[in-house]
């Protein structure tokens, strides 16, 4: 079997829906900003996006992707001029590409000055651009599925850990969050959420740990660079975080190039992708404190840490 998965180490967000009653618990408040989002073709989510006058154009948020991205025809249409080269990482190989300097960028309320942005074609990018981690640090994003919303400000102003039953510390590499406490059909694993993919991605370190008890099928990974990575699927029959399990979830497995970017060879690791996300009602991940937290489901309850693990099919 050959299964196509679009995935990219980059992005994020959803359709208008109507906000939070005012009094409703888990109401944002303070100096937030509420984005109201559109879903792409792959799971993924965009979000409008203002360049200095021009716009709104359609970015995914990625909290996979280091550097905010434009697309080459978008720079072309608002006449921003190559300012230099550089290379950039994706999840099927590394590709040069030319860099422009970008003034201002707004998101919503919020506007980020003086970025360098690599460009990348439209088409395989799948919007107009990508927000990356070099313009969301020190910032939550709050991602409410059944709102199709994103909430994106400090972690008071969107009502701390109110709300969340699960709440991960996580460790800082390259700008990205990483949780170690995670366990993928008794694997050890470290974790990146990557909003930018539709799938999870596995390293050949988890992949080697867990071929010895299922087939793998074989599939493509395509990455927002053009490039393409043959990979194996497999499924996963529990991958478990702070006593929530998920199961039967297939994972691509493949030496990309993103792995060794954060330096995550050695040790089983693997990209949460959007359709695991998915599962729950709210995921916010918090760069400033290191933190990400989940809300659970309708009909799913917390429960005791010293208890048995929940579980979402």
């Amino acid at each position: 079997m050959r299964v196509s998965l679009k995935c990219w180490i980059a992005l994020f967000m959803a359709t208008a829906q109507p906000a939070l009653a005012a009094e409703d618990p888990l109401l944002p408040a303070g100096d937030t900003e509420l984005v109201k989002t559109i879903d792409d073709r792959h799971n993924r989510m965009t979000v409008p996006v203002q360049i200095g006058a021009h716009g709104p154009f359609r970015f995914l948020i990625d909290t996979g992707s280091e550097r905010t991205v434009l697309s080459r025809q978008v720079a072309a249409t608002i006449g921003l001029p190559i300012a230099g080269n550089g290379v950039v990482v994706g999840v099927a190989g590394s590709q040069a590409v030319e860099l422009v300097d970008v003034e201002e960028i707004s998101l919503g309320k919020r506007t980020y000055y003086t970025l360098s942005a690599p460009l990348l074609e439209q088409q395989h990018i799948g919007a107009d651009g990508i927000v990356g981690l070099d313009s969301l640090q020190d910032q939550r994003v709050l991602i409410d599925f059944p709102t199709d919303t994103i909430t994106i400000g400090d972690a008071a102003s969107l009502g701390g850990s109110r709300g969340f039953e699960i709440v991960v510390n996580a460790r800082r590499r390259s700008g990205q969050l990483i949780m170690t406490n995670a366990v993928v059909d008794g694997v050890h694993t470290d974790i990146v959420i990557d909003t930018g993919s539709d799938s999870s991605i596995g390293n050949m370190a988890l992949r080697n740990a867990l071929t010895r008890r299922r087939k793998a099928e074989q599939t493509v990974l395509y990455s927002v660079t053009g490039q393409q990575l043959n990979a194996d699927l497999i499924m996963a029959s529990t991958i478990e975080v702070a006593g929530l399990q998920l199961h039967n979830t297939f994972m691509a497995f493949a030496d990309s190039p993103a792995f060794h970017r954060l330096e995550l060879v050695k040790r089983p690791a693997m990209l949460l992708g959007m359709a695991q996300l998915r599962m729950f009602r709210r995921v916010a991940i918090d760069f400033a404190k290191r933190r990400i937290l989940f809300d659970l489901p309708s009909g799913i309850a917390s429960a005791d840490r010293k208890g048995p693990a929940l579980r979402i099919q």
